[in-house]
């Protein structure tokens, strides 16, 4: 008989991209403060297979007024993590959660005032 070497195993690459847990922390938080102050009343959650996006509305049934976007294919480059306008302008991007959505916090303090 024969002995074949074992075939290797290929990585399981994920089918879809989704936000981890303490991702969506740091996003609900800032979510419940704009709901808090009237800006937000909605939001949705996409996983698609190169991006997962967070959706915020300010009524069900508009367009999205920002989108979270995570794209691990940039996080060498320019880093995964972008927030994206409604007319598709992106507002900040970069590696770290948190500094890409202080240029939605800046809107928040301008609410309460």
């Amino acid at each position: 008989m024969n002995a074949q070497p074992p075939t290797p195993i290929a990585p399981q690459v994920p089918t879809q991209v989704a936000f981890h847990r303490t991702e969506l922390n740091v996003i609900l938080s800032l979510y419940g403060r704009m709901v808090a102050a009237g800006e937000w009343r909605d939001y949705g959650i996409s996983n698609l297979r190169d991006m997962a996006v967070f959706s915020v509305f300010r009524r069900t049934a508009e367009h999205p007024l920002y989108r979270i976007e995570k794209r691990p294919k940039l996080r060498a480059k320019q880093g995964m993590y972008a927030v994206v306008g409604m007319d598709g302008q992106i507002l900040k991007r970069g590696h770290d959660l948190k500094n890409v959505l202080r240029v939605l916090e800046r809107k928040l303090i301008r609410a309460v005032e």
